[in-house]
């Protein structure tokens, strides 16, 4: 049997597992009688951390919602975990100070050893940059804005706001956000179509009151993080592009990931793939990779810069091995 102190701590760190416990299984999980259970948790209560008991077949004991937080009790992998976690988004434009201050917060409630060991893990790691997928720097990320669309996608609350420069504000129910690429979407359907997009969080400026709330019909299949990618893909690009590919459509596909675009038949060794990006230069980058011959004609300005390219790259080889002009 565990000495009081520390069996208190136990039942404090399986109160915080999951939402109920039936008092038959947490005292067997802490090796004592129910009696026993009864006595801890009324110590734990008068120490002011907020226990419930609820009574019947399904009742037992649960962490109450107000009142003073539990200790934080994670083992030597879980404060590591937490730690990288913290430490790795230092590097996302708009939390880099918020990460830092919960960090601090961690290691305050840490036991000297595993504090030591978290700060020597800080102290130790540079972190690289966040978003090397593109040249084009990534927004800021506004902690607040994304607390408020989660409550909403939570409360199913609509959303009235402005969207990049546009001028008349847009109203949505808004169900779930998505991460993706240093950019943050909140994918909601727009009023009064009911037509499903994925709005980017740093166009997002919301208006205060919402929209009131709204009746839920979730997205068929439920697969919101898919929906994004395949919105950004054909209307999220800055820039957009349609390259004639010398080589059959599944050729093409295998050759990309699905994200990066579309691709179209034309005939059995010509296909079409509508793609865009951030910037002209991402927009090079992705169809240099393909392997295959292609051909760009819209828009002008990626036309003008693959000229450039083709110049630059020319210009780099021995004079004895270029090719003639």
């Amino acid at each position: 049997m565990l000495e009081t102190s520390a069996r208190l701590l136990a039942v404090l760190g399986l109160l915080q597992t999951r939402g109920m416990w039936p008092g038959a299984e947490l005292a067997a999980r802490v090796d004592v009688g129910e009696r026993t259970l009864r006595k801890d948790v009324e110590r734990l209560r008068e120490l002011g951390y907020p226990i419930d008991s609820v009574r019947g077949p399904a009742g037992g004991y649960r962490l109450g919602e107000h009142g003073k937080l539990p200790p934080l009790l994670l083992d030597d992998d879980e404060a590591v975990a937490v730690a990288v976690g913290l430490g790795q988004v230092r590097a996302v434009p708009g939390i880099e100070e918020t990460s830092t201050l919960a960090l601090a917060k961690l290691e305050q409630v840490l036991p000297d050893r595993l504090r030591r060991r978290v700060r020597a893990l800080h102290d130790s790691t540079d972190v690289g940059p966040a978003n090397t997928a593109t040249n084009v720097e990534a927004p800021p990320v506004d902690p607040g804005l994304l607390a408020d669309l989660a409550a909403a996608c939570r409360d199913q609350e609509a959303i009235r706001f402005f969207y990049g420069a546009a001028e008349e504000p847009v109203e949505a129910d808004p169900y779930r956000l998505v991460s993706w690429q240093q950019r943050w979407y909140a994918v909601a359907r727009r009023r009064p179509t009911g037509e499903w997009q994925a709005f980017r969080a740093d166009w997002i400026t919301l208006r205060v009151p919402g929209a009131g709330q709204f009746t839920p019909q979730p997205l068929e299949g439920g697969d919101y993080a898919e929906f994004v990618l395949r919105d950004v893909a054909s209307t999220g690009w800055k820039v957009h592009a349609r390259i004639a590919v010398d080589a059959p459509a599944d050729d093409v596909l295998a050759r990309i990931n699905p994200t990066v675009g579309v691709v179209e038949t034309v005939d059995e060794n010509h296909s079409v793939l509508a793609t865009g990006a951030d910037s002209l230069e991402m927009i090079a980058v992705w169809i240099g990779l393909l392997g295959l011959d292609f051909h760009v004609t819209e828009p002008p300005e990626l036309v003008d810069h693959i000229r450039t390219l083709s110049d630059r790259y020319r210009g780099a080889l021995p004079a004895a091995t270029a090719r003639p002009r």
